[in-house]
């Protein structure tokens, strides 16, 4: 069998753009390639890694010349770390093409006609913003090259972060700057100790060890949550941490632990058990009051999503006479924000744990005219729904990244509501959204928000408006 051709070298490639998924754009020969981690002005050569007809992809191999633009990352991880991969962009520059990705999304997959849309909502603090973080434990961590080319080559353990593009790899953390102290302090002392006491962390390959993942969430009023996610049941070793972690942290609001034997990092089918505190944390906005367990969804950049859900009720436009359904409601978050202005609000979530804590929300915030309902989005939206709560006036829509059920942009065609309001955390899968809305709604106003600052990641909020 002859064998493959390698595939090329580019050397002196001059980066001109970003695109899709936060790659940069170089050409060669009229071809498009995509390249991680350089930014436009970059001079580089490219080590191809992937031929397709109509573009290359590439892996950076050394800049020859830095861009003008290009700063000096504040992280000693980045590159290698998967969360922060712009900070060697200025913030400014990040918020241009974040604008520009909403822009050529919405235009060149949706084919959508836009009004001029809204400059970009930055943030005040592009560090330190997250609420919430996830770090896993791994009985081999992530070697560097340097490490690797080495004499001293053995597994290590290690709690941090997923490795750049590779799910199952993950490279010890001395300090992130993604969320305030003292988180940094929690994570490095929870690895100190079990270390120390021997604690065996998770082998992924043999799917053994006792440490599998910890969760630290925080919220603006001050309260923070510690979830210790246990893979295997050990009362003793479970009883000393968790002990350790109430006398060295007594501010903590909350310690709760789950035990996860699965083969999956996800907690939502699991009990949680409380340790120490309460079984939540309490966000506050506007007045309201949010119950956050450890179940819960919330936006991890809490000061952003305030302007973001602020914008989200300027598009409804609420004169106290609407039915509004808030579809994906989460913890009703959008809906109670909405319920002051609305005459009713029906939020619709498959997660059972995320509508107890919603409508425990409305009962501490007095909210009266809300109603939150457990079930299938696409199965729940129909006539017998809309016959017991009535027809939607406005509809809010804030799924995850895969975009709207077509069911539910079928459902959502038939009640024809008068205005819509899509908030995306993809602007891809949003402009294919609302290509299927396009022949009976208007596009009356978009507005981009960055709630994830030194990340390609952008949401978007859309405004639709009944033609005729």
């Amino acid at each position: 069998m002859p064998k493959k051709k390698p595939l090329p070298i580019l050397e002196g490639l001059t980066v001109e753009s970003v695109g899709a998924e936060g790659k940069a754009i170089a050409r060669f020969e009229n071809r498009v390639v995509f390249v991680p981690m350089v930014i436009p002005g970059d001079v580089v050569d490219v080590q191809i890694t992937r031929k397709r007809h109509s573009y290359w992809e590439g892996s950076l191999i050394r800049i020859i010349t830095p861009s003008p633009d290009r700063q000096d990352p504040v992280c000693r991880h980045f590159g290698i770390c998967g969360g922060c991969k712009w900070q060697m962009l200025p913030y400014p520059l990040q918020l241009k093409y974040k604008a520009l990705q909403v822009q050529d999304q919405l235009t060149r997959i949706g084919k959508l006609k836009l009004p001029e849309i809204r400059p970009i909502i930055g943030a005040d603090r592009p560090e330190f913003y997250r609420n919430k973080m996830e770090y896993t434990f791994t009985n081999r961590r992530w070697l560097t090259r340097e490490e690797m080319n080495g004499d001293n080559l053995k597994d290590e353990p290690a709690l941090g972060l997923h490795v750049r593009g590779l799910f199952d790899k993950v490279t010890g953390i001395s300090k992130c700057w993604l969320q305030p102290d003292p988180a940094n302090a929690i994570r490095d002392e929870v690895e100190r100790f079990t270390l120390e006491h021997g604690f065996t962390y998770y082998d992924l390959r043999n799917r053994t060890g006792l440490m599998r993942n910890l969760t630290i969430r925080c919220a603006s009023t001050g309260e923070w949550m510690v979830i210790v996610s246990f893979h295997e049941d050990d009362p003793g070793k479970r009883k000393l941490l968790m002990d350790h972690l109430v006398q060295s942290f007594p501010h903590l609001t909350s310690l709760v632990y789950v035990i996860n034997p699965k083969h999956n990092d996800t907690i939502t089918d699991l009990e949680v058990f409380t340790w120490y505190g309460r079984d939540h944390i309490f966000e506050e906005m506007e007045g309201l009051r949010f119950k956050i367990s450890a179940k819960s969804f919330f936006q991890t950049n809490t000061h952003q999503v305030h302007r973001l859900y602020n914008v989200v009720r300027d598009f409804a436009g609420l004169n106290g006479g609407e039915i509004v359904y808030d579809l994906y409601s989460g913890t009703g978050t959008i809906a109670q924000f909405l319920a002051g202005k609305a005459l009713k609000v029906i939020g619709i979530e498959s997660l059972p744990e995320a509508i107890a804590d919603a409508r425990i929300n409305a009962g501490l915030n007095g909210i009266t005219n809300a109603e939150f309902l457990v079930g299938d989005i696409k199965d729940s939206l129909n006539k017998e729904l809309f016959d017991r709560y009535g027809s939607p006036g406005i509809i809010v829509l804030d799924p995850p990244r895969a975009g709207v059920h077509a069911g539910i942009i079928d459902a959502i065609r038939n009640a024809r509501p008068g205005r819509i309001v899509y908030v995306s955390c993809n602007p891809a899968t949003q402009a294919r959204d609302l290509a299927l809305l396009s022949d009976l709604y208007e596009i009356t106003e978009v507005q981009p928000v960055d709630m994830f600052p030194h990340t390609h990641h952008v949401e978007n909020v859309v405004k639709l408006t009944l033609s005729g």
